[in-house]
């Protein structure tokens, strides 16, 4: 048994946290749904929804899904985000230093433009 594995003792209740169990109603309300399987995708264009793109039955933005950028199920590799439907860097990326679209002249370093040159 490793170390830090929970031990389950016979007749001993599992605690529940009590911020969670006092704010129940704000964690636990479920988020609107826009499921588009059996609905048709025009669905996805109603106002709130996350994004115009239906992509396995859910609403999607491909612009800024890192699960979805750019296309269904194109997902950014660990590190980069979504910017414009582009998977980039944003602590080197040129076009997209330190945020989306914030173009530098010349480098960009630690998300940063022209740092240290």
């Amino acid at each position: 048994m490793f170390p830090y594995s929970k031990k389950i003792i016979p007749g001993l209740k599992a605690r529940r946290c009590r911020f969670l169990l006092a704010n129940s109603a704000v964690y636990n309300t479920p988020l609107p749904s826009y499921d588009c399987s059996k609905k048709t995708a025009a669905v996805c264009l109603a106002p709130g929804s996350p994004g115009p793109t239906c992509c396995d039955g859910q609403c999607v933005d491909t612009v800024a899904s890192v699960d979805h950028c750019g296309g269904c199920n194109k997902v950014c590799k660990h590190g980069r985000i979504c910017c414009g439907g582009r998977c980039v860097d944003l602590l080197a990326d040129k076009d997209n230093c330190g945020k989306c679209f914030n173009q530098c002249n010349n480098k960009c370093t630690h998300g940063f433009c022209d740092y240290a040159q």
